[in-house]
């Protein structure tokens, strides 16, 4: 006391006041921030960190009729931390928390920085995570911006950083977090990518797969390859800065081969509808809604119409494989869908009244080629002219069937091509008569969807994979809506579909072009529209016209009229 007392004598009298306003408000928030902090914990408290070693469960995927389809699902997704490379461990935390192995979960320094910006921006755009928060908040999936979520974050990290090694942190996140085109932790990056185990990437290879994390859609090196080039260079570059690597190390590491697997190459996906429908799933949401796992995807998918179009069409293919006049080589069955030199096919199957896309095959051998033939265009030739039956109606000439010269010249090669657009062809058109005898090209999915439109009273429908999504929870947080647009009059498209062969309420179209590299059948049933292409990668004639014609048009009828 005669110690403060003699302070207070050598203070000038006007300062006792305020300072000791100061001294209790400095207890007063002493005491608030110790009853925060043993809030937060608290609540913290009731989360289970056994979950921070668990994997969330994988998205189920199932059909429209409810039976799910079957995905490679957890295999090769654990990562041990002996098998992440050192320099996979430096590229991270060079790229996302550089004093990872220092702190105690929490940067303070950074965090204090965050904070001063979040306040003078009146938002919360600065987050300085650390490695250990960004887990902790993909593990109990804490998404909302608000200073509750930050200061429970942190209280979580501290009880993981007391809990688990600073290895298995880092090991956990990185079989946790989500790196684009379906793949779920590091090891499912490194096989979808570059096809390899994790422990077997070069340095190249790790800096780029670290460069995706921050923007998994979008820096996916399928996606944008040049964006994901330079994300690994910027990791290189703050490799370099804190002195893991010098500029020499540097810059040879930048000219190793990238090595990416050709063709979208997956192990999380098993044929082509279902890398289809995961396209259209990173679409819908973003990459940590998807990362969050337990998702429950209803697909358009008719798993049983898809097995017996497959089935069908290559039964198809393998009988005109058969014939004694075929003029091309005969793959072994570990070579079919993968060689140029053999014959490949595609389909599509789009619900008419919604665009729901009910089968789709993209090749012959998923296994083989991931290439989806059905987003290639392809020559047209005569299966173009229900089309142009479909212009001259709209612009009221006559339909002559079998005469698709004759009908187009009553309106010309720009109202055709004007009316084919709006039936979802985006060509290039040829202004010519050519045009009417079909030297256009289209991808089975175009054709699949023009077809549709015909059948569905001149409305084109939008083609889609996804009813629905419900979140671990049960809760449905997306659902699909139909978008038809009316591209023709009901009477042009009807007329349209009548130059088709019509078969037990089914109409049908098959034949080839007139170079006979590619073959078309065309199937217009009472609720689908199928577009089926039989074809070579590289343009080679298939076979002569009239006996691929006829195994075609059995094909057809072994399909039926559902």
């Amino acid at each position: 006391m005669q110690a403060t007392a003699s302070w207070r004598r050598r203070l000038p009298e006007w300062l006792h006041g305020p300072l000791s306003i100061a001294f209790w408000l400095s207890v007063a928030a002493l005491v608030a921030l110790s009853g925060l902090v043993f809030t937060y914990f608290v609540i913290a408290m009731r989360f289970d960190l056994d979950e921070v070693a668990r994997l969330p469960h994988g998205t189920v995927f199932i059909d429209r009729k409810g039976r799910e389809i079957a995905v490679p699902g957890g295999g090769g997704r654990l990562a041990t931390r002996a098998d992440l490379p050192e320099f996979l461990v430096n590229a991270l935390r060079a790229r996302e928390d550089a004093r990872f192995f220092e702190h105690h979960g929490v940067d303070v320094r950074g965090l204090m920085r965050a904070t001063l910006r979040n306040l003078k921006d009146r938002d919360f755009t600065q987050g300085a995570s650390t490695l250990s928060m960004q887990l902790a908040r993909n593990v109990f999936q804490m998404r909302q911006k608000s200073l509750h979520r930050k200061f429970l974050e942190i209280a979580l990290t501290l009880r993981i950083e007391a809990r688990y090694t600073k290895d298995e942190i880092l090991t956990h996140y990185l079989n946790r977090i989500y790196f684009g085109a379906g793949a779920d932790g590091i090891s499912q990056a490194a096989e979808t990518y570059f096809g390899k185990p994790v422990r077997e990437l070069n340095d190249g290879q790790c800096a780029l797969v670290v460069g995706i994390i921050r923007g998994p859609h979008i820096f996916s090196p399928f996606r944008n390859l040049n964006a994901a080039l330079e994300q690994r260079d910027q990791t290189l570059n703050r490799m370099v800065a804190m002195g893991l690597i010098d500029q020499k190390r540097r810059d040879a590491v930048a000219a190793e081969p990238i090595g990416l697997t050709k063709d979208d190459r997956s192990d999380t996906q098993t044929s082509y509808a279902l890398q289809a429908v995961r396209r259209e799933l990173d679409r819908i949401l973003d990459d940590a809604e998807i990362a969050a796992g337990g998702l429950r995807v209803k697909t358009t998918l008719d798993a049983a119409w898809q097995a017996r179009l497959e089935t069908e069409l290559n039964h198809a293919v393998e009988q005109l494989e058969r014939e004694k006049s075929w003029p091309h080589p005969l793959p072994s069955r570990h070579q079919a869908g993968s060689d140029p030199a053999y014959v490949q096919y595609a389909a599509v199957t789009t619900e008419t009244g919604s665009g729901a896309v009910l089968a789709l095959i993209g090749g012959r051998n998923f296994q083989h080629s991931r290439f989806d033939r059905t987003r290639s265009s392809r020559d047209l030739g005569s299966a173009f002219e229900p089309f142009v039956a479909a212009a001259a109606s709209e612009r009221g000439g006559l339909v002559l069937p079998g005469k698709p010269v004759q009908t187009g010249r009553q309106i010309g090669a720009a109202e055709v091509e004007r009316l084919a657009r709006r039936c979802g062809f985006d060509g290039p058109f040829l202004q010519t008569e050519d045009l009417f005898r079909g030297s256009v090209a289209a991808t089975p999915m175009e054709m699949s969807v023009g077809l549709a439109t015909l059948g569905n009273k001149g409305k084109r429908p939008k083609p889609f994979f996804i009813r629905e999504i419900r979140d671990a929870k049960g809760e449905l947080i997306y659902t699909a809506k139909p978008s038809l647009v009316q591209a023709l009059s009901p009477e042009a498209a009807g007329d349209a579909a009548s130059v088709l062969k019509r078969s037990d309420g089914t109409r049908t179209f098959t034949g080839a072009t007139g170079s006979e590299c590619d073959a078309w059948t065309l199937r217009l049933g009472p609720g689908g529209a199928t577009a089926i292409w039989i074809g070579f990668d590289k343009l080679t004639p298939i076979a002569r016209e009239p006996r691929l014609k006829a195994l075609l048009d059995e094909f057809v009828e072994r399909l039926g009229n559902d």
